[in-house]
């Protein structure tokens, strides 16, 4: 539980899975954002099953968003999400969008525009990629994207080719 209003950060965190299960491990993972210390799951869009990025001989993934308040800085909150990837048997190999067991990235971190080695806020293809927008927009329609625009507008402008919706937040 997060006490006061003082030092109380809004964080948008994207999950994503297509491994051993994923609607189950995207489920888990909502859930363990609440047990992240000084941190409260304020909001969870419904489930969405969406084409993979890269190659294309991969399942599909379950996608979903997540609004948290937290008191932590960009990077703690980071590692306590990098912590429950690897709780899930999470790998980082070498190629860029490969399969994974759960993916949990920060978005948007209030409006700050972070830019270091290991974190990128917000998430620079955050635009571009309509399995976090819609999920995005289900659960801030009114949200602007700091440098980009409305995630409505943006959303829109991808369209829904390979977005299926299943499911009511979890």
């Amino acid at each position: 539980m997060i006490e006061g209003r003082a030092g109380v950060h809004r964080a948008y965190i994207g999950l994503g899975s297509n491994l051993d299960g994923p609607i189950a491990r995207v489920a888990w993972a909502l859930d363990a954002l609440d047990r992240i210390e000084q941190t409260r799951c304020v909001r969870r869009s419904p489930l969405y099953r969406t084409r993979p990025l890269g190659p294309p001989a991969q399942p599909h993934y379950i996608n979903a968003v997540a609004l948290l308040q937290t008191a932590l800085q960009p990077e703690a909150l980071l590692d306590a999400l990098q912590a429950l990837e690897s709780a899930q048997g999470r790998q980082r190999g070498p190629e860029r969008w490969e399969p994974r067991t759960l993916d949990l990235d920060i978005l948007i971190f209030d409006d700050l525009r972070i830019a270091t080695q290991r974190l990128s806020v917000p998430h620079p293809r955050l635009h571009l990629r309509a399995f976090v927008l819609y999920p995005l927009a289900e659960i801030a329609p009114g949200l602007v994207i700091p440098g980009r625009g409305k995630v409505l507008a943006l959303r829109d402008a991808l369209g829904r080719e390979g977005i299926q919706r299943l499911s009511k937040p979890c």
